[in-house]
């Protein structure tokens, strides 16, 4: 099955972005952070960023870890680092849970995140596609929670095992325990509220940067992705 390339905003349901690629040097896709400062400022320190590079997040920027807001503000304050809404930024919009130190103007931002960014061959969305079904016909929720589509489940058969393309989808939300490196999806979720790992990935070279993290969760080995098997 194929999905036609990204269309444009007005051919969607969702608040969807295009960005142009050959306007940056160095472009990189990064995980779910989940509050974890420390490890998003190894990792930023690690990738050294250059004046034009560009680093985007595939969402779940908050909760579950010790410092959304320090997190946030960190993204905000910068140009250079942009991100997709994620399923724990729904929640805190549709107020199925919530985080008292934010303030108005970090609600705000959250709420402006869009749901996907793309450019020409590439996509950025927090959970994945159904594969049946084009980019049009998905809604911002499936975008956001897709993991395995007859369950959504971490029973699979996970979307990303059956989605041919086109668009190269780099995505969250279900975790790995390595980054997958497909033709067709790139899984950035190394756990790293978990004790994981917090991953990059950089799309010019078309290798992963990663850095260590502490563990603020305990997750069940069931409900860690072992790529390798893929």
């Amino acid at each position: 099955m194929t999905v036609t390339s990204p269309p444009s905003e007005t051919q969607v349901s969702f608040d969807h972005r295009r960005i142009n690629l050959e306007a940056h040097d160095s472009v990189y896709v990064v995980g779910d952070v989940h509050g974890c400062l420390d490890a998003l400022e190894t990792l930023l320190s690690t990738l050294d960023l250059g004046e034009n590079d560009l680093v985007i997040f595939v969402g779940d920027l908050v909760r579950k870890g010790p410092e959304s807001e320090a997190v946030v503000e960190r993204i905000r304050a910068s140009p250079q680092l942009i991100s997709v809404r994620g399923n724990n930024e729904q929640k805190l919009i549709d107020g199925t849970a919530t985080l008292e130190e934010f303030g108005p103007s970090v609600q705000a931002y959250i709420e402006s995140l869009p749901i996907a960014i793309s450019w020409d061959g590439g996509l950025v969305v927090h959970g994945g596609l159904e594969p049946s079904r084009p980019l049009t016909a998905h809604s911002s929720e499936e975008l956001l929670t897709m993991r395995a589509p007859n369950g959504d489940g971490y029973d699979g058969p996970f979307w990303f095992d059956e989605y041919d393309g086109d668009p190269r989808v780099f995505f969250g939300h279900t975790v790995l325990e390595q980054p997958l490196d497909g033709e067709w999806a790139v899984g950035l979720d190394t756990g790293c509220v978990y004790g994981g790992r917090l991953t990059a990935y950089d799309v010019r070279r078309e290798a992963f940067v990663s850095v260590p993290a502490d563990e603020h969760l305990h997750r069940d080995e069931e409900k860690i992705v072992a790529t390798g098997e893929r």
